[in-house]
C-alpha cells in the first residue's frame, strides 16, 4: 500500500463493497474489458484525425507498461505527467497503471514552481512531458525539476527526446505483470485551489472506478458516445465524470482536442459527429457568443456539461437555444462529490442549481461558522464523505487536520443552500464573501447580476480594502464583443431594477480584457484583488 495518505475507516470500506460500489477490479480493466469485447471499435481520435482502436490502444498501453518496468520504473513509483491532450497521454496512463506506478497527473500549463512542489511531495521517479507545447520548451523545465528533485531518475519525453527518454521508444515485449490492490492508491490528481501550493488527492482504483461508473450511468453516456476532450486531459471533469474513462468504459469513441478554442472544437464536433463534451464557464460563454459566427455544423451535439465553477442563470438560459444542445450542470471536486443536475430535470432546475449529489451514498451536510448544521434552505458550508470522497490528500497532516472533520467529513469551503428536490445551489466560497461594514456580500450571487448585463461578457467581484468599511467591492468586467462597457451609474441602475440591495452595488467598476486565471482555469481573484489594491495605493485612496 502507498505510503503518506489516508485510506477509509475499515467499517466504512466494507460497507461501500458490500453495497456493491467498490467492486475490487483494477482501473485499467475498463480499457482491457472494451478491447476483448468490442476490438474492432474506435477508441481514440486525435485532432488530426489520427484513429486507434481498443485493440491498439489496449496493446500499446501493454507494450508500454513492459517498457517502463524494464526501465526500472516499479509498482508504487510516483510518475509526475504533464502531457498535453494527445494519444500519449493515454497510453502512458494505462500503461502506468499496468505497470502498478502512480500517474501524478499535472497540467501543461503548470510550471517550475507547481511542478517541483509536486515532484517533491510525491517523490516522483521519473517526469513525463511534450518536447514542447504552447511555444514553451518543457525539456528545460525537467531540467530544472531534475535538479531541484533527485528521486526523479527518468525524464520521458513525447516528441525530441533530446538528453533524455523518448517516449515512443520505451515499448518493450508484453510481459506478465502483478495486479494492483483495488483498494490501493490508482492515482494522484492536484487539488484546484487558488491559495498555496497544489495538494495531492489520492484515487484508488474502487474510487476512481466507482467515480467513472456511475457519471456514465447518470450521463446517458453508452457505445454511440462520441465525446469530445477539450479541457485538459488531466483535468478531473475531463477524465472521469464521465469525461474520457467514462467513455472509454461503455465502448464510446473519445476524440481530443488541442485547444478548447471555438476554430478547434467546433471544426471537430461537426468532423467527428461529437455528441457530449464538457467545458468550464469561460469556455461556454465564448462558445455561446462564437457560433455567431462560427459556421461548423453542431447538430450532432446532444450534451453539453458545464462545471470547474458555477455558471450563472443567464447563461445556463442561453445554451440550448444556441448551441441545440441539452446542458447539464455539473459542480464537484477532485476529492471527490459529483452532483448534477440530471438529463431529465426540467429546465429551471438546471438553469438555476448546480446539481444534486451523484451516489446514493453521499452524505453532506451544511454548517454554519460554528460547525452547527443550518436550518434546511439556509446557506452554509458543505461539508461531505462517501465512497469516492478522499479521507486526506498525501503526505499533508497538518492540512489535513483543518480540512476534515473528526468523523471524516471533507470540509469543502463551497457555501450551498439545498433544495427540498435535493439540489445544491453554490453561492460561492466560505472566503469568497465580502464584508462590507458587517453587510455580507456574497461575489458569485452579484457575478451572476453582472452576467444578465447584455454588454457583459464576463464578470468577477472581489473586496478593495477600505479603512472606513473594512471592504468595498470591486466589479471587474470583460466587455461583450464591441459592446461598450456599462458604467458603474448604469451598473448600479440595472441591479437595482434587478431588486439588488443597494449595500450590494458595486462600490467601483474596473474593465479589463481577460481575466487572470489559475493553471486550472478558475478566475484567480487572488490576483485581482492584489490588482485592485495596489491600484488603490497608487491613488492614494481607500488602503488604509
Amino acid at each position: 500500500m502507498l505510503d503518506g495518505w489516508v485510506p477509509w475507516p475499515e467499517e466504512a470500506a466494507q460497507r461501500y463493497r458490500a453495497e456493491g460500489f467498490w467492486e475490487g477490479r483494477p482501473l485499467d480493466r475498463l480499457l482491457r474489458d472494451r478491447a476483448e469485447t468490442d476490438p474492432e471499435r474506435v477508441a481514440l481520435v486525435d485532432g488530426e484525425g489520427a484513429r486507434w482502436t481498443y485493440a491498439e490502444l489496449d496493446a500499446r498501453a501493454d507494450r508500454q507498461a513492459a517498457g517502463l518496468r524494464r526501465l526500472g520504473i516499479a509498482a508504487g513509483d510516483r510518475v509526475v505527467v504533464q502531457l498535453p491532450n494527445t494519444d500519449a497521454f493515454v497510453v502512458l496512463f494505462f500503461a502506468l497503471l499496468r505497470a502498478g506506478a502512480v500517474p501524478v497527473l499535472t497540467l501543461p500549463a503548470h510550471r517550475e514552481s507547481e511542478l517541483v512542489h509536486v515532484a517533491e511531495t510525491a517523490g516522483a521517479r521519473a517526469l513525463a512531458i511534450p518536447d514542447t507545447h504552447d511555444h514553451f520548451d518543457h525539456r528545460t523545465l525537467a531540467r530544472a525539476v531534475r535538479k531541484a528533485v533527485p528521486s526523479v531518475e527518468h525524464v520521458l519525453v513525447a516528441g525530441d527526446a533530446a538528453e533524455f527518454t523518448a517516449l515512443d521508444g520505451v515499448d518493450a515485449d508484453p510481459v506478465p505483470l502483478p495486479v494492483p490492490d483495488p483498494s490501493d492508491v490508482a492515482v494522484l490528481l492536484l487539488s484546484g485551489g487558488t491559495t498555496g501550493k497544489p495538494k495531492l488527492i489520492p484515487r484508488t482504483h474502487d474510487d476512481y472506478a466507482y467515480n467513472v461508473r456511475a457519471s456514465a450511468r447518470i450521463c446517458g453516456f453508452d457505445s454511440s458516445t462520441v465525446y469530445l476532450v477539450v479541457l485538459p486531459t488531466a483535468h478531473n471533469f475531463a477524465l472521469a465524470c464521465p469525461g474520457l474513462l467514462g467513455t472509454l468504459l461503455v465502448g464510446g469513441t473519445v476524440v481530443l482536442s488541442p485547444t478548447p478554442s471555438p476554430e478547434d472544437a467546433f471544426a471537430l464536433i461537426e468532423c467527428e459527429r461529437v455528441t457530449v463534451t464538457a467545458v468550464v464557464p469561460p469556455i461556454a460563454l465564448l462558445w455561446l457568443d462564437a457560433v455567431e459566427w462560427e459556421e461548423a455544423d453542431l447538430s450532432s451535439l446532444r450534451l453539453l456539461q458545464v462545471g470547474g465553477s458555477k455558471l450563472g442563470a443567464e447563461p445556463a438560459s442561453r445554451v440550448s437555444p444556441a448551441l441545440g444542445c441539452a446542458l447539464q450542470q455539473v459542480f464537484g471536486m477532485a476529492e471527490g462529490l459529483l452532483n448534477y443536475t440530471r438529463l431529465d430535470d426540467p429546465p429551471e432546475l438546471v438553469a438555476h442549481t448546480q446539481g444534486r449529489p451523484m451516489s446514493p451514498a453521499d452524505e453532506i451536510r451544511v454548517v454554519d461558522e460554528d460547525g452547527h448544521d443550518v436550518p434546511p434552505g439556509a446557506t452554509g458550508e458543505l461539508l461531505t464523505r462517501g465512497p469516492y470522497t478522499l479521507r486526506g490528500y498525501y503526505r499533508a497532516p497538518a492540512h489535513n487536520a483543518r480540512s476534515f472533520t473528526d468523523d471524516g467529513y471533507y470540509r469543502t469551503g463551497d457555501l450551498v443552500r439545498v433544495l427540498p428536490s435535493g439540489h445544491l445551489v453554490v453561492e460561492g466560497r466560505a472566503k469568497d464573501q465580502i464584508n462590507r461594514g458587517g453587510d455580507k456580500i456574497s461575489a458569485e450571487e452579484l457575478e451572476n447580476h453582472l452576467l444578465a448585463h447584455p454588454a457583459v461578457h464576463d464578470a468577477a467581484v472581489v473586496g478593495m480594502p477600505d479603512a472606513t468599511m473594512g471592504e468595498r467591492t470591486c466589479a471587474y468586467l470583460v466587455p461583450r464583443g464591441p459592446a461598450v462597457p456599462p458604467t458603474q451609474r448604469e451598473l448600479a441602475a440595472f441591479l437595482t431594477e434587478r431588486g439588488v440591495a443597494a449595500y450590494k452595488l458595486p462600490d467601483r467598476v474596473e474593465v479589463t480584457d481577460v481575466f487572470p486565471r489559475t493553471s486550472v482555469g478558475k478566475i484567480d481573484k487572488k490576483e485581482l484583488g492584489r490588482r485592485i489594491t495596489a491600484l488603490l495605493h497608487a491613488e492614494g485612496s481607500g488602503a488604509g
